[in-house]
């Protein structure tokens, strides 16, 4: 019997733009609101649930309500009140798959409590669905078998959608396909209408060749003047994607709102109003412009990190807290740190190297070289670019002390 998902030791995930035609078009934005629709049932029958708990009084009314509610909760019961969903030949897949996600988002939410319980999905101009991949229970289950599986480098079939084109660096992974097990699949639409499939992999197998070791270790300073500053003194300028386009971006959007306006002075849908979904389409581009190029830029510095270092040590930041400064706010949104810490963390699991986040208390105030710590009227502020140790009379920049700091505590902390 094949191993599952789960009991698979490296697991790797693929993402690829496929161009579906007009028909297959039509049957992934059926079965998005198909999903979309199945969660919000979700949300509407505990909504009731939890309220209806409230009573205590053991009305006969109340009680049968109860089980009816509890009882809607199955598949099989959506699908006999919803008939819409089986003359549209949505598959029950879909709405499972989609109960999962629910089920998952109260786990997240006992578990970390910070974006509070589910609630009501609206209707956007994108969107996803989730598939899962079966498998024959005759065949060894790798890229090429199974109702979702490859046909050659560029097409996929879906069991739903059938043969799509796509686009992708998967030729490397197909080349030892009989290693590799596809999982759950997400086929998602964005709000400019490209079409993507995302694919999570497990396999026995490391999915990249591990580097030869580079006995080298570095300490990372993450700063809003240069990205980042490292203990070697090298520095990486902060691109800021954001502020390169906020002008435009801001006449775009106000020239969006005053079409918005029109057409709702005119009692027209803004769906059926042309100049406001030109405008739209305006917008979603210059914003999927900027994500675009900070994933890039966060991408090929993370991966040079890594791959040339055995350990890379970085400080780790609350942005959430940092984030009610409203002076740097902006600044913080538009670099990325979390992104970025992320990106080192599962990079370092899959190269087989170390990443380890320290926290940066006093990083910055002590001296790299004595170890003395700058209190009182000697702390520094935001404005000490540069300053010289009055213990032992050693000039440091700032963020370069710091990385160096950081570095020292990353090791200690692995020893």
């Amino acid at each position: 019997m094949s191993k599952t998902m789960s009991e698979l030791p490296f697991h790797y995930g693929l993402k690829m733009k496929c161009y579906p035609s007009f028909k297959q078009k039509q049957v992934i934005e059926l079965n998005i609101n198909a999903s979309r629709f199945a969660y919000n049932e979700m949300v509407a029958i505990d909504k009731e649930l939890y309220m209806l708990s409230k009573c205590k009084l053991p009305i006969k009314q109340i009680t049968d309500r109860i089980a009816y509610l509890k009882k809607h909760k199955s598949t099989k019961c959506i699908f006999g009140l919803h008939t819409w969903l089986g003359v549209n030949k949505v598959g029950t897949d879909v709405v499972n798959m989609s109960k999962r996600t629910y089920q998952a988002s109260w786990n997240l939410f006992r578990k970390a409590h910070s974006h509070g319980t589910p609630n009501f999905h609206k209707k956007q101009y994108g969107g996803s669905f989730q598939l899962p991949n079966r498998y024959s229970s005759k065949v060894t289950p790798n890229m090429l078998n199974g109702n979702i599986k490859f046909l050659d480098n560029r097409h996929i079939r879906i069991a739903p959608l059938g043969t799509i084109r796509v686009s992708g660096s998967q030729k490397r992974l197909l080349q030892r396909n009989q290693n590799i097990r596809i999982g759950t699949v997400t086929v998602s639409k964005d709000s400019i209408g490209n079409y993507y499939i995302s694919m999570q992999l497990g396999s026995d197998q490391p999915f990249v060749d591990t580097p030869a070791k580079t006995k080298s270790s570095i300490g990372i300073d993450l700063n809003t003047d240069n990205f980042l500053t490292d203990s070697n003194g090298a520095t990486v300028g902060n691109p800021r994607y954001y502020r390169r386009i906020k002008g435009k971006l801001a006449k775009a959007q106000r020239k969006l709102s005053l079409r918005q306006v029109r057409a709702k002075k005119e009692r027209r849908r803004l769906i059926d109003s042309k100049n406001y979904q030109k405008q739209r389409l305006l917008v979603s581009k210059l914003q999927k412009s900027v994500m675009n190029q900070r994933s890039n830029f966060l991408n090929n510095l993370s991966t040079t990190l890594i791959k040339n270092h055995d350990l890379v040590v970085a400080e780790d930041l609350s942005s959430k807290n940092m984030l009610k400064n409203h002076v740097l706010a902006m600044s913080i949104s538009d670099v990325g740190w979390r992104t970025f810490l992320q990106q080192l963390e599962y990079k370092a699991e899959l190269y087989d190297k170390i990443f380890v986040k320290i926290n940066p208390y006093n990083t910055t105030q002590t001296c790299s070289d004595c170890g003395y710590l700058m209190k009182d009227e000697e702390h520094l502020t935001l404005n000490d670019r540069k300053w010289t140790c009055p213990n032992c009379n050693t000039f440091h920049i700032r963020d370069h002390n710091a990385a160096r700091n950081i570095l020292e505590k990353g090791l200690k902390e692995i020893a």
